[in-house]
């Protein structure tokens, strides 16, 4: 029975009375939706009412959730759809499409084709080490929109464009966005944020070698791998070096932005010294055979590759300003330590709590390491510190630099908005569904599902990660979901909660590529709009394979490899530990 409207409402983990009928019954709005997305072809937008119509049936009937919350959390998803992820996909293809009518955009192509006509370097270079930037100092879908509109501007299909993507956008995450996942799960966890990083910095590493090498096989296959394995290994090495070193020393707040920019740099570094011997490029016999040369680009002059390029530098130093926490924090207009805002907050950075939503649903344990915990469900709209905010920022400073007028960056922009206007409600649709999951408590029912494997929880921590992520989309929002879940869980079982914990992480990274709202940004960056079916088809196998993998290896460091797992001084827990039952 529903409780009294106003009353807080505690969610239900076995509504059938049943563990496997009551995990179906979670199950049902991802099978709804995944199954309609890839097994029946449907666009992504249907796909997606169908998966939410079906997650607040199971939201209200047979869990209870009061009507009024489960559409509050619909609501809260959508708009969170549209603020800040939308917005960030809106300013992205804006300063595409700036760059493409003024002809930047085939100067760029034909620029990166002077440093490699290779396809498999190229990826390397802008889906890899750019990606990896983009994703340290913007995160959402900031990475895979631009890292996928820029491939499908240098000539690469717009299919392989997305997945290619998607693919890249992987080891990043984990400590993405200034290092906010590992911030969040430290809070949630009551565990060391350091410690928490140099966990995950035993751990991604391996698979920042596994990563670009995965890539190139998937796109040019293992014949085409090997034909380009030395740019590989440095790829992979140089980002593997610097991401062990300063998650172990220094923390997660700049890691990706300092590895990207590394990898980036000992790259082309290393492309004046070696060049594959047989250039590989989609849609010519080279990319069949693997035999055939590729004619080289015509020169350019430095100043016009300069011209075409500035945009996309600006975007680059825009999104890091933005998020440098003394910048961020000006624009969200909060004061540092003894002075005074600049900006008000009230204009800058509103907050509402959102109506029969905010601390109206409760977790209850084993979800929360506490006895109660009621969710906020607060709404911020920080239009000034968004990352979209510094992506039209640098968008409005290219209009006169790539020459063009006002007038014609404003109809450009409108046409940007009504082109997006289909994808912008199916990434709203496919937030809504992920906030009624999770307010709903279908997502622990889920998880729950897993914690019961015993010895073989190692493994199957990284796949409540993975799971995690695939919900949300994002690796952020599945710390908050499960990180408390797998503490707890670790310490009744006699495991580390460190290494389960950051598993979460570190495995969450890999659902990344299959979550709906990045492959509708992905699709929406190449103008693939109605393929999300067919990208998930191909990512889909990628994505549990590698999560497999992270399962192997977390499993192994709570076995063999124990003595990878960093020991935490005393009084560097935050929070009491869980009593152990």
């Amino acid at each position: 029975m529903n409780p009294a409207p106003g009353s807080v409402w505690d969610q239900l983990y076995d509504p059938l009375g049943s563990v496997p009928l009551s995990t179906l019954l979670a199950a049902l709005p991802l099978v709804v939706l995944l199954g309609l997305l890839a097994g029946c072809g449907w666009p992504a937008w249907r796909a997606a009412l169908a998966g939410l119509v079906t997650a607040l049936v199971v939201a209200v009937v047979p869990v209870g959730m009061p009507v009024d919350a489960a559409l509050a959390a619909a609501g809260y998803g959508a708009a969170f759809g549209l603020f800040p992820i939308g917005w960030i996909v809106v300013a992205a293809m804006f300063l595409h499409s700036l760059s493409e009518e003024a002809g930047a955009l085939e100067v760029m192509k034909r620029s990166v084709t002077r440093l490699s006509a290779d396809h498999r370097i190229q990826a390397l270079l802008v889906a890899f080490s750019f990606g990896a930037f983009l994703e340290g100092a913007a995160g959402f879908g900031a990475p895979v929109a631009i890292s996928a509109a820029l491939l499908a501007g240098s000539g690469f299909p717009a299919l392989e464009a997305s997945c290619i993507a998607l693919l890249a956008n992987t080891a990043p995450v984990a400590v993405g966005a200034l290092g906010t996942p590992i911030v969040t799960l430290a809070r949630v966890t009551g565990l060391d944020e350091q410690a928490l990083s140099a966990m995950a910095g035993r751990q991604l590493p391996l698979f920042s070698l596994i990563v670009p090498a995965w890539m190139v096989a998937a796109m040019a296959g293992w014949r085409g791998l090997v034909g380009v394995w030395p740019a590989v290994v440095v790829s992979g090495a140089s980002f593997a070096l610097v991401l062990w070193w300063v998650c172990i020393h220094v923390g997660p707040s700049l890691v990706d932005v300092i590895v990207g920019a590394v990898s980036l740099v000992a790259r082309s570094v290393f492309l004046h010294l070696w060049r594959p011997t047989r250039p590989w490029v989609f849609g010519t016999d080279t990319a069949a055979t693997g035999d055939a040369g590729c004619p080289a680009a015509p020169s350019l002059p430095a100043r016009d590759v300069a011209w075409a390029w500035m945009p996309w530098v600006v975007v680059s130093l825009a999104v890091f300003a933005w998020g440098v926490p003394a910048v961020k924090g000006t624009l969200e207009g909060r004061s540092a330590a003894g002075r005074v805002a600049l900006l008000p907050r009230s204009i800058v950075a509103p907050e509402w709590p959102v109506p029969a939503l905010h601390r109206r649903v409760a977790k209850v344990p084993p979800a929360p390491r506490h006895q109660r915990e009621a969710e906020e469900a607060i709404y911020r709209f920080n239009w000034l510190s968004a990352a979209g905010t510094a992506i039209l920022t640098a968008a409005l400073v290219s209009i006169p630099w790539l020459g063009l007028s006002w007038r014609h960056g404003a109809r450009l922009f409108a046409e940007t908005i009504v082109h997006l206007a289909p994808s912008l409600a199916t990434i709203a649709t496919m937030l809504a569904l992920a906030f009624v999951t999770r307010f709903s408590g279908t997502d622990v029912i889920l998880g729950l599902a897993l914690t019961g494997t015993g010895v073989a929880y190692p493994f199957f921590a990284a796949l409540l990660g993975w799971r995690g992520v695939a919900l949300t989309g994002s690796d952020t929002s599945s710390n908050a979901m499960f990180g408390s879940l797998q503490r707890v869980t670790a310490e009744q079982l006699g495991l580390d909660p460190l290494l389960s914990c950051t598993a979460n992480s570190t495995g969450g990274v890999m659902g990344k590529m299959i979550d709906a709202q990045s492959i509708v940004v992905s699709a929406t960056a190449t103008r693939l709009e109605r393929a999300e079916g067919r990208i998930l088809r191909r990512v889909l196998p990628h994505s549990v394979a590698l999560a497999a993998l992270v399962g192997l290896l977390v499993w192994a460091q709570a076995g063999p490899l124990a003595w990878m797992v960093p020991r935490v001084p005393a009084g560097h827990d935050t929070a009491p530990a869980a009593p152990r039952r």
